[in-house]
């Protein structure tokens, strides 16, 4: 895995193919997500939660996202302390009460990613991201849509990924996690994806796929153009008082801010 200062790949791997866990932690991607629910079959929950468990206690890490169920939510967390546990992710995230639980049975400094994906955590958008112990919002596209009768993943849901930003800035949160794109072969289709995340205020996005883990990382981090921009903002700033011109246009300290974060995205020291 990558270690950049904020995630922006999310890779899932079924919580039952420990052959997989390795693989996924190489492709690059800056989070791998050890999936207990929605891939993994029931009558395989069990020994899923274990070798995902044996998988962190012995050096490996990741996000464990648990089920939602209340008789497999405290068996997933309970069983996945471990010292690889980087995350958990809560489907159906629909209220502040069970993530509070949550996050008072993890280990310190171990946080919840909430999945937004139905009407209600919708509607309680505020509430969830302003918990204590939530690190940012996933909106889970595919559920959410399903759930609301919405066809298409563009501008059908471009209302709702706005809110989804707003509440994430409004409590302080980073960017929030775009949901995934399914089709696995079609890089215009996740290119596009990628490109529409990041224009409306998405730091991330989920991967269902090792192959979509590259294309994702370039699109959620600065281009050299950006960071050649930033850099520029920043050094005329130093020997400029208040608001300066450059290249024709006004800078003015919101400008300057961004360029500062940016840099910061990148990695790169802005002094």
């Amino acid at each position: 895995m990558t270690a950049s200062t904020t995630p922006r790949s999310y890779l899932f791997v079924p919580g039952n193919r420990p052959d997989r866990f390795v693989k996924a932690s190489q492709s690059g991607a800056d989070r791998v997500i050890l999936d207990l629910e929605d891939a993994v079959a029931e009558a395989d929950k069990d020994a899923a939660r274990q070798q995902v468990a044996e998988y962190l206690g012995a050096g490996g890490a990741g996000i464990v996202r648990i089920n939602a169920t209340h008789s497999r939510w405290l068996d997933d967390v309970m069983a996945c302390r471990q010292p690889g546990l980087q995350g958990v992710i809560l489907p159906k995230a629909e209220s502040a009460d069970l993530i509070s639980r949550i996050v008072q049975l993890l280990p310190a400094g171990v946080k919840v990613l909430p999945l937004i994906e139905t009407a209600r955590g919708m509607k309680s958008l505020d509430e969830i991201a302003s918990t204590v112990g939530v690190e940012r919002l996933v909106f889970g596209t595919v559920d959410f849509r399903t759930e609301m009768g919405i066809e298409g993943d563009d501008e059908e849901l471009l209302y709702f990924r706005s809110m989804i930003v707003l509440a994430s800035k409004a409590a302080g949160k980073a960017a929030p996690i775009d949901g995934v794109t399914v089709s696995i072969n079609d890089a215009d289709e996740l290119q596009r994806a990628c490109i529409r995340g990041r224009r409306l205020g998405f730091g991330a996005k989920l991967c269902v796929h090792p192959s979509q883990v590259q294309a994702v990382n370039k699109a959620f981090g600065p281009s050299d153009e950006q960071i050649a921009w930033a850099v520029k903002i920043l050094h005329t700033a130093k020997s400029s008082g208040g608001v300066f011109k450059l290249d024709g246009e006004m800078v003015d300290a919101p400008v300057i801010a961004r360029a500062a974060t940016l840099l910061k995205e990148a990695g790169r020291a802005t002094a």
